[in-house]
């Protein structure tokens, strides 16, 4: 039997050679990411500040820990390198390798994550995330693959006012040439 075009084949990819990342599941994702990856972007989790390492708690322990081929010692002792990088380039979505932020726009916010004052173009939507009684937050994500990238907050400086509050697990740099 032949199928139609728009079928999907397994891991989401498309006929066409491209990926529908929405359609992914969990498992799915488990192969294409680290632990902590997969933890930050699909499940919603938050790193600690100024370490690019999620908080560990026995709820999440089997997440961080990841593939076979990620040692717990390396994630203990990878620490991320974007909190406080200086580099010119583009950082792009871990997940889908959508471009989201500009260098340009990134800005110590002396909050311990990295922090941009805009996204590039319409790459990043946010939605409200009621997780924390009493405290309603803008959930920041990746407009072409729902990862959870962190909050977007109305504190930064100008010419937007926005503090893009961003787990650096999420992201993955691209320096300029």
């Amino acid at each position: 039997m032949g199928s139609s075009s728009s079928s999907q084949k397994p891991d989401g990819i498309k006929e066409a050679g491209t990926v529908d990342y929405k359609s992914l599941s969990d498992d799915e994702w488990k192969k294409r990411l680290t632990g902590e990856q997969f933890y930050i972007t699909r499940q919603k989790g938050t790193e600690r500040a100024f370490t690019g390492y999620a908080s560990m708690n026995i709820f999440n322990i089997k997440h961080l820990c990841g593939r076979s081929s990620d040692p717990l010692l390396t994630f203990f002792f990878n620490f991320s390198e974007y909190w406080n990088t200086k580099t010119a380039g583009l950082y792009h979505c871990i997940c889908c390798d959508t471009p989201l932020f500009e260098s340009s726009t990134k800005f110590d916010s002396g909050t311990g994550w990295p922090s941009y004052y805009q996204p590039i173009g319409d790459n990043v939507k946010s939605k409200l995330d009621l997780s924390i009684i009493f405290m309603p937050r803008e959930e920041v994500l990746c407009a072409v693959c729902d990862a959870h990238l962190g909050h977007v907050f109305d504190d930064g400086p100008p010419p937007t006012g926005k503090r893009y509050c961003i787990n650096s697990a999420a992201l993955k740099l691209k320096p300029d040439k």
